[in-house]
């Protein structure tokens, strides 16, 4: 079964998250043993898609959360629960 997003076709998790950010995913985490002027060239660039798309960040975080959220077979993790708010007792011209 082959699996297509857009007209491009994903063969691992890789290609996923490279066609999930529109961008490769070293760009983002870099490479094993690049040097000092290759890092800085890789954030520079990194810098110049967050300055046109503010919104990326926020963006892949929910897109993330929604996929853990929907999938938790697949992730080792383990749903947190909210803390119940309390109202207060006492408001404005009511006493406790």
């Amino acid at each position: 079964m082959r699996t297509y997003i857009g007209r491009q076709q994903a063969v691992s998790s890789e290609d996923f998250a490279e066609l999930a950010l529109g961008t490769p995913v070293e760009l983002w985490l870099g490479v094993e043993g690049e040097s000092d002027e290759e890092r800085a060239a890789r954030e520079d660039a990194a810098r110049d898609i967050l300055a046109d798309q503010p919104d990326m960040p926020d963006d892949l975080i929910r897109i993330a959360a929604q996929v853990i959220e929907d999938n938790p077979d697949l992730f080792d993790v383990t749903p947190l629960t909210r803390p119940v708010r309390r109202r207060r007792a006492a408001r404005k011209g009511v006493a406790a």
